[in-house]
Protein backbone atom coordinates (compact mmCIF):
# COMPACT_ATOMS: atom_id res chain seq x y z
CA UNK A 1 0.00 0.00 0.00
CA UNK A 2 1.36 3.42 -1.25
CA UNK A 3 1.66 6.61 0.61
CA UNK A 4 -1.54 7.87 -0.57
CA UNK A 5 -3.48 4.85 -0.05
CA UNK A 6 -2.04 4.87 3.65
CA UNK A 7 -3.28 9.04 4.06
CA UNK A 8 -6.70 8.27 2.23
CA UNK A 9 -7.50 5.28 5.29
CA UNK A 10 -6.22 7.58 8.08
CA UNK A 11 -8.45 10.22 6.98
CA UNK A 12 -11.03 7.80 6.42
CA UNK A 13 -10.56 6.77 10.21
CA UNK A 14 -10.35 10.08 11.38
CA UNK A 15 -13.86 11.04 9.87
CA UNK A 16 -15.70 8.10 11.27
CA UNK A 17 -14.19 8.89 14.56
CA UNK A 18 -14.96 12.47 14.43
CA UNK A 19 -18.68 11.38 13.21
CA UNK A 20 -18.88 9.04 15.77
CA UNK A 21 -17.90 11.14 18.67
CA UNK A 22 -19.99 14.08 17.55
CA UNK A 23 -22.92 11.47 17.66
CA UNK A 24 -22.63 9.66 20.62
CA UNK A 25 -19.88 11.33 22.79
CA UNK A 26 -22.33 12.97 24.90
CA UNK A 27 -23.57 9.50 26.10
CA UNK A 28 -20.60 8.90 28.14
CA UNK A 29 -20.10 11.15 31.53
CA UNK A 30 -16.20 11.76 30.92
CA UNK A 31 -16.58 12.40 27.68
CA UNK A 32 -19.22 14.72 27.73
CA UNK A 33 -17.09 18.56 28.19
CA UNK A 34 -15.31 17.20 25.12
CA UNK A 35 -18.37 16.34 23.16
CA UNK A 36 -19.38 19.73 23.88
CA UNK A 37 -15.86 20.79 22.35
CA UNK A 38 -15.77 18.88 18.98
CA UNK A 39 -19.41 19.05 18.42
CA UNK A 40 -18.40 23.10 18.55
CA UNK A 41 -15.44 22.80 16.62
CA UNK A 42 -17.72 20.93 13.92
CA UNK A 43 -20.56 24.13 14.11
CA UNK A 44 -17.57 26.18 13.45
CA UNK A 45 -16.32 24.42 10.78
CA UNK A 46 -19.72 23.54 9.19
CA UNK A 47 -21.22 27.30 8.84
CA UNK A 48 -18.39 29.63 10.10
CA UNK A 49 -15.72 28.73 7.35
CA UNK A 50 -19.02 27.85 5.56
CA UNK A 51 -19.07 31.27 5.27
CA UNK A 52 -16.69 31.16 2.42
CA UNK A 53 -16.50 27.93 1.69
CA UNK A 54 -20.23 26.57 2.07
CA UNK A 55 -22.19 25.64 4.15
CA UNK A 56 -20.97 22.34 5.98
CA UNK A 57 -17.27 22.64 5.14
CA UNK A 58 -15.09 20.42 6.62
CA UNK A 59 -11.38 21.09 6.41
CA UNK A 60 -10.90 17.32 6.85
CA UNK A 61 -12.70 16.39 3.79
CA UNK A 62 -10.76 18.78 1.68
CA UNK A 63 -7.51 16.97 2.64
CA UNK A 64 -9.06 13.83 1.79
CA UNK A 65 -10.85 15.05 -1.28
CA UNK A 66 -6.93 15.91 -2.16
CA UNK A 67 -6.10 12.40 -1.70
CA UNK A 68 -8.40 10.72 -3.51
CA UNK A 69 -8.41 13.24 -6.53
CA UNK A 70 -4.38 11.97 -6.74
CA UNK A 71 -5.35 8.58 -6.73
CA UNK A 72 -7.77 8.79 -9.92
CA UNK A 73 -11.26 8.94 -7.69
CA UNK A 74 -13.69 11.57 -9.90
CA UNK A 75 -17.05 12.52 -8.86
CA UNK A 76 -16.39 12.86 -5.40
CA UNK A 77 -19.37 14.56 -3.27
CA UNK A 78 -19.57 17.39 -0.97
CA UNK A 79 -20.29 14.70 1.92
CA UNK A 80 -18.03 12.25 3.16
CA UNK A 81 -21.10 11.04 4.97
CA UNK A 82 -22.67 10.69 1.61
CA UNK A 83 -19.49 8.67 0.43
CA UNK A 84 -19.15 6.70 2.86
CA UNK A 85 -22.81 6.01 2.43
CA UNK A 86 -22.66 5.14 -0.58
CA UNK A 87 -19.38 2.99 -0.43
CA UNK A 88 -20.81 0.75 1.87
CA UNK A 89 -24.47 0.31 0.62
CA UNK A 90 -23.73 0.91 -2.83
CA UNK A 91 -26.56 2.72 -3.49
CA UNK A 92 -26.54 6.58 -4.50
CA UNK A 93 -28.19 8.28 -1.75
CA UNK A 94 -29.47 11.81 -2.25
CA UNK A 95 -27.33 14.22 -1.23
CA UNK A 96 -29.71 16.69 0.37
CA UNK A 97 -31.37 13.33 2.30
CA UNK A 98 -28.07 12.34 3.70
CA UNK A 99 -27.64 15.79 4.89
CA UNK A 100 -30.68 16.81 6.06
CA UNK A 101 -30.47 14.00 7.99
CA UNK A 102 -27.00 14.67 9.24
CA UNK A 103 -28.18 17.91 10.56
CA UNK A 104 -30.50 16.83 12.27
CA UNK A 105 -29.03 13.36 14.29
CA UNK A 106 -26.31 16.20 14.96
CA UNK A 107 -28.80 18.53 16.20
CA UNK A 108 -29.86 16.24 18.15
CA UNK A 109 -26.54 15.30 19.98
CA UNK A 110 -25.73 19.01 20.41
CA UNK A 111 -29.53 19.16 22.15
CA UNK A 112 -28.42 16.06 24.04
CA UNK A 113 -24.97 17.18 25.09
CA UNK A 114 -26.01 20.44 26.14
CA UNK A 115 -28.49 18.99 28.49
CA UNK A 116 -26.66 16.81 30.04
CA UNK A 117 -23.23 19.87 30.25
CA UNK A 118 -25.85 22.03 31.85
CA UNK A 119 -28.39 21.21 33.14
CA UNK A 120 -28.09 17.44 34.54
CA UNK A 121 -24.90 17.80 35.63
CA UNK A 122 -23.20 15.70 38.79
CA UNK A 123 -26.52 13.44 38.46
CA UNK A 124 -26.25 9.49 37.71
CA UNK A 125 -21.69 9.71 37.67
CA UNK A 126 -20.37 7.08 37.24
Amino acid sequence: MGKLQVLDVFYTIVHLAITGFNLLGWIWPKTRKAHLITAGITLVCWFGLGIWYGFGYCPVTDWQWEVKRKLGETHLPDSFIKYFADKITGQDFDPQLVNQLTLWLFIVAIGLSVYFNFFKRGRNKY
